[in-house]
């Protein structure tokens, strides 16, 4: 049995319900309901530049800066472990641009490190960071006109 004070990571519902509340919220724009999911001193990915974030306020930054931008959408598919025992999701991610036209539409997977019911850690796996995912798009859309 694994030490509650280091992680609790099966996919069991306590953790399920608090990824799907951390969902909801993001999709709905609430960064306070999105940030009570996770540890004040969350380790967070920079999808948009790459590296990571530290803490409640360098994420809620992020995605108001984000926001401000593109308009991501995030659904998770289906929640399962990894060998190192981290919780996967499969995510749906939707991106628009801030007029509703989508600029990418894939499947990723997010990986969770929960500590003591909250989210210490989250990974996108995933290579290559948005921005260069989505200019790179746009340089393809150019290059077919």
């Amino acid at each position: 049995m694994s030490d509650p004070l280091y992680a609790t990571n099966d996919v069991d519902t306590s953790c399920k319900e608090l990824l799907q509340q951390a969902y909801t919220a993001f999709n709905t724009r609430n960064i306070e309901a999105a940030l009570l999911c996770m540890d004040s001193d969350v380790d967070w990915p920079n999808g948009m530049e790459g590296g990571y974030l530290y803490g409640h306020k360098a994420v809620h930054d992020y995605w108001v800066r984000q926001w401000h931008m593109i308009d991501p959408h995030v659904e998770p598919m289906s929640f399962s472990n990894d060998d190192d025992g981290n919780i996967v999701v499969e995510v749906h991610q939707v991106v628009r641009d801030l007029e509703g036209n989508i600029i990418l539409e894939e499947t990723v997977y997010h990986a969770y490190l929960v500590m003591q019911g909250v989210i210490k850690r989250m990974e996108i796996r995933k290579a290559t960071p948005l921005v260069e995912t989505i200019e790179s798009n746009a340089l393809l859309a150019q290059s077919d006109h």
